[in-house]
């Protein structure tokens, strides 16, 4: 072999090397993207999937007063088995067991911070009795939390649901408005938007009556004070004369298609709104007639949703059956007459001795679900939860005719 073919052999060899070596690192380097890109995050599209089924015991590590008037509470809770908690979607809510004297009870809560892989966290307004009603009792579920559950309580659980949730488009400012304890998802959304969509424009619009009852005022002003990107907007209905305007709020009266027109920049804007009834029915219409796409209208109400943006389900009719027939549950073997004074079939139920579990009481939670052995269910609109065929939500359906429900 002369020098100049051996020469030539040794290149040969090395750009062998260099091309296996590149290839190698190559490979190596598509494998760790993709192990990156398989992780769960705290995104909303962190997988359901994850979560589990059932009830799980949680224990209650911490319980913190909200505001000065401490009628808002926060609850820490931490999984007994010790298991890391699946992500859930900013918005979304927990579904409790709670054990009173002498029965159960189902209710859900707004989960108010954004994931964390140890703990999540809840926050609870005490219910008191009506106004002009002292006789009546206060809302048995916030007094068992309030005064029952402390420290180390343990607690039955569901896992995150709901379809009310924040989104990702972080090119399109956010507007969350919060009408009292509906704050608490409001809350879940902005600590994972500037934490994960740093560059977002919110806008954070919190309607209360006054300072008294103005829970997370000092943690959601200093995040104001920080974060340019984050518009407050604070309305009291009814201030007390120690509150000050232009410091603990900008705006005296209700949050309202008026005060959005004044205070929002021109633009698209995505919409998501939690509160009681009457804010629900007077701002979402206001918002479609403003203007705004229902696809950009997001809304959670309390209670029974009242306020619409959805077209009555194809195929139904949009005025609910009237005409008296008789509904059979099968399992508390009772058969009723259905006259129509009930606004749903899990008013009808209660008022009637059927014992049915509910949550959410408007078609989110899943909570009053059964299976509908013969006839027909009508909604008025689509409920969040999403049910398999032969079966029904009990707290947003009505009957079509004569019906037997497994209940």
């Amino acid at each position: 072999m002369t020098a100049l073919q051996l020469l030539a052999w040794i290149a040969t060899a090395l750009g062998i090397q260099l091309v296996v070596g590149g290839a190698v690192a190559a490979w190596r380097s598509r494998g760790a993207g993709s192990t990156v890109l398989a992780q769960p995050t705290a995104a909303p599209s962190a997988d359901p999937s994850a979560a589990w089924p059932g009830w799980r015991e949680f224990r209650v590590v911490r319980k913190v007063l909200e505001d000065p008037d401490g009628t808002q509470c926060s609850f820490y809770l931490e999984p007994s088995d010790g298991a890391a908690l699946p992500a859930f979607r900013p918005g979304q809510f927990l579904t409790f067991s709670l054990a009173l004297p002498g029965r159960k009870i189902t209710r859900c809560y707004s989960l108010s911070d954004r994931p964390h892989p140890a703990h999540y966290r809840i926050t609870v307004k005490r219910v008191p009795s009506p106004a002009g009603h002292p006789e009546w009792p206060p809302g048995e579920s916030s007094s068992h939390f309030h005064d029952q559950v402390q420290v180390g309580t343990r607690l039955q659980v569901k896992a995150p649901s709901g379809r009310f949730h924040i989104d990702q488009e972080a090119g399109v400012p956010a507007v969350l408005i919060g009408g009292g304890i509906g704050i608490t998802p409001m809350i879940s959304m902005l600590n994972w938007c500037l934490a994960e969509q740093p560059g977002r424009s919110i806008h954070l619009y919190h309607g209360l009556r006054h300072s008294g009852e103005h829970a997370f005022k000092a943690a959601v002003e200093a995040l104001a004070a920080t974060h340019p990107q984050l518009h407050l907007q604070v309305a009291y209905s009814r201030p007390r004369a120690a509150d000050r305007a232009g410091l603990d709020f900008q705006h005296a009266g209700h949050v309202d298609i008026d005060l959005l027109r004044r205070t929002l920049p021109h633009g698209r804007h995505l919409f998501y709104i939690c509160g009681p009834a009457s804010m629900m029915d007077s701002l979402v219409p206001a918002l479609q007639a403003w203007g705004v796409p229902p696809q950009d209208i997001r809304f959670e109400a309390f209670g029974p949703a009242t306020a619409r943006l959805a077209a009555p389900m194809p195929g139904r009719a949009e005025a609910p059956h009237a005409e008296p027939v008789e509904i059979h549950f099968r399992r508390s073997g009772r058969t009723l007459v259905w006259d129509g004074q009930d606004a749903n079939l899990l008013d009808f139920a209660e008022r009637h001795g059927v014992e049915v579990d509910s949550g959410c009481r408007s078609g989110g939670c899943g909570s009053c679900e059964t299976a509908v052995v013969s006839g027909a269910v009508d909604y008025a609109h689509t409920p969040d939860h999403a049910l398999a065929p032969a079966r029904c939500l009990l707290c947003v359906g009505r009957p079509a005719g004569p019906l037997v429900l497994e209940a």
